[in-house]
């Protein structure tokens, strides 16, 4: 079948999903040239995996890919679409294509850097702020100045480029931590704001993020000085490093902090009705380190009263000893963090990558395993590439993990459920034979689910292993102020605002569209699903199918408190590596990405607006391109 007589079943904001997201100018050289369809998206990402890869696909192979991936059957990981065939890959090797990434804060400057590098090359990174990490961060000697003077003769001049940033955050830390001397610095070499950043795409933010974020860092370490450095201090230099490096253009910048179950401070981090929670603190999701259900304190629930954010739970130790649950053939012992939505265990400074399967989209058991394979090898070899990073390269390599998800499970059949754990076990075989032919490891692990929340709107699917949020609702996407795309959605009706920032000011680098959705009839609704049946999902499908983690938000109600407490108590230790939640209503978040209408609305919206099937324009501003939103699970 050639490749245009398949339509893409595109769900209903899918296209649009894919423009945005994924969709790279035909010629990279031309500023007006059109922006690709989804077959040449395809071909290109396709063409890579022989040329960038070196994968052995024989005719046959490629092929039958193609039909995968054009039907919708599965898809590489977003970063993989953007960034397949282009000399970013070249250039950047492993990091280009990284989704996932974590690393403990356990020393003064080494930790802050590879966060701040993985960030600016997109990938979202989990960082760990436990006691017994942040202690063994010497005290900073004293306060020191660190000013921005822009002239040629500053001590430092900021080099225009990621490197050069990076190198600023060193000197200030290596200031704090070591050498003890103020320095002034210029950023007159940096280019301005609203030029066009050609690998990654979008356009500079100019230096002012950059020197805000610099002197929010020294101030705050100053605050410190002589003293040690408490979590929430970690927690908010992060944090600040992640509001520089999104900067309103295409560099997105989601974090996930674990902090210890005991830790008040961290806890009140963002209870917002406790008030002066810095804009920033939106940059992570947080979550407590809670190896035993057991010990988890009161205090911990004090954020699910529609007060705060209610912190989500890691279980390290589960993720440390088994694979799948119950599984201890595959153990993880050196895991000491989460990627941001949840579903990645990760060593210290390892990286890792993501793809995923649309299960409603599967036609048999034997299609699901020539799914999984091809999705394997294309993972498997982009996790060979080298790294300018020796230490993500060298644990990279050894562990070869990798995530192939699911996503639209309520949406698929029980009989499709049910192959899953059979397609796993195959998989398990087919890592050994293709991991000898190719002389690499074992990949330490291989399957996951994640929240899934932009290639599902490709397919219209649910999320991941979520209920549909609502039959009819509107679904909100953010986008660079600039973008053209945004104001061919105000002309074709589709409502368009600014982002709100905690505290209720306006962030008008970035917009938020509001979509009408809707779900065919017969979904599985949030509101039809008790808060402890949805928690029974996450135990199935980490037992059939996750040798990760299950990453799922719960959606409840305040009166199902109790409930969640006595199904925790009795399923948490086996069964959850990880989970968070939301409150279904009153939650609190502005903006959110979900809100349910009546069918009476949708119909009105829908009449308001004007379908966008078809455009072509030269997009160079892609926010929120690589799955997750500034900080926030995808489906909060």
């Amino acid at each position: 079948m050639k490749k245009e007589e398949i339509v893409t079943p595109f769900g209903s904001v899918g296209y649009i999903t894919f423009k945005r997201s994924y969709a790279r100018r035909i010629n990279e050289d031309d500023p007006n040239s059109p922006t690709e369809e989804f077959n040449q998206t395809i071909s290109r990402v396709l063409q890579a995996c022989k040329d960038q890869l070196k994968i052995d696909f024989t005719d046959a192979e490629l092929k039958e890919a193609e039909t995968f991936l054009l039907k919708l059957k599965c898809a590489v990981a977003g970063r993989f679409m953007w960034q397949l065939g282009t000399k970013t890959v070249d250039r950047l090797g492993l990091m280009s294509l990284q989704n996932c990434a974590a690393v403990a804060i356990n020393e003064p400057i080494a930790p802050f850097l590879w966060a701040f590098d993985a960030l600016m090359l997109g990938s979202g990174v989990g960082f760990n702020i436990q006691r017994e990490y942040v202690h063994e961060i010497p005290r900073p000697k004293h306060e020191v100045s660190i000013v921005r003077m822009d002239t040629k003769d500053a001590d430092f001049i900021v080099p225009d480029s990621r490197e050069g940033w990076i190198s600023l955050l060193r000197k200030t830390l290596n200031a704090h931590f070591n050498t003890g001397k103020s320095f002034t610095y210029s950023t007159v070499c940096i280019r301005g704001k609203g030029v066009p950043i050609k690998s990654f795409g979008g356009t500079s933010s100019g230096p002012e993020e950059l020197c805000w974020g610099i002197s929010e860092i020294n101030k705050l370490l100053n605050t410190r000085a002589g003293k040690k450095l408490r979590p929430v201090d970690a927690l908010d230099i992060m944090n600040i490093i992640g509001a520089v490096v999104v900067s309103g253009n295409v560099r997105r910048s989601a974090q996930i902090a674990l902090g210890d179950q005991d830790d008040l401070q961290y806890l009140n981090a963002k209870r917002w009705d406790k008030g002066n929670i810095p804009n920033y603190r939106a940059m992570s999701n947080n979550s407590v380190v809670c190896n035993d259900i057991s010990y988890l304190p009161e205090q911990f629930w004090q954020g699910y009263m529609g007060n705060g954010e209610p912190y989500g739970l890691i279980n390290l130790k589960l993720a440390r000893s088994v694979g799948r649950a119950g599984d201890t053939k595959y153990p993880d012992k050196d895991v000491v963090c989460f990627n941001p939505c949840g579903e990645q265990p990760l060593n210290n400074y390892e990286t890792c990558c993501l793809s995923e399967i649309y299960l409603p989209n599967i036609e048999s058991k034997e299609e699901l395993k020539k799914v999984v394979k091809f999705l394997y090898r294309v993972n498997k070899h982009s996790l060979a590439l080298p790294c300018h990073s020796e230490e993500t390269e060298e644990i990279v390599h050894k562990n070869m993990r990798m995530g192939i998800g699911v996503t639209g499970y309520l949406q698929a059949t029980e009989e499709q459920q049910n192959w899953l754990s059979e397609a796993y076990e195959s998989l398990r075989e087919f890592d050994v034979k293709y991991s000898k032919e190719h002389n690499w490891p074992t990949s330490i692990k291989l399957t996951t689910v994640k929240p899934s929340g932009t290639l599902s709107l490709l397919a219209g699917v649910t999320s991941g292993i979520h209920p549909g949020f609502a039959r009819f609702f509107i679904r909100r996407i953010r986008m660079s102020s600039a973008s053209p795309l945004v104001n061919l959605c105000r002309a074709n009706g589709y409502p368009v605002e600014y982002h709100l920032n905690f505290d209720g000011t306006q962030d008008r680098n970035t917009v938020v569209v509001s979509f009408p959705c809707s779900y065919p009839e017969n979904t599985i609704l949030a509101k039809d699903m008790t808060a402890v049946q949805q928690l029974e999902i996450v135990k199935k499908v980490q037992s059939d199918w996750s040798d990760n983690a299950v990453s799922c938000t719960v959606y409840y109600r305040k009166e199902e408190i109790p409930d969640i407490k006595e199904w925790l108590n009795a399923n948490y230790n086996k069964y959850v590596k990880s989970v968070s939640f939301l409150l279904r209503q009153d939650h609190g978040f502005q903006q959110a990405p979900f809100e349910e209408i009546s069918e009476q609305s949708y119909d009105a919206f829908v009449k308001k607006v004007k379908p966008i099937n078809n455009f072509s324009f030269a997009e160079d501003d892609l926010l929120d391109s690589f799955e997750c939103t500034t900080g926030a699970c995808p489906v909060k």
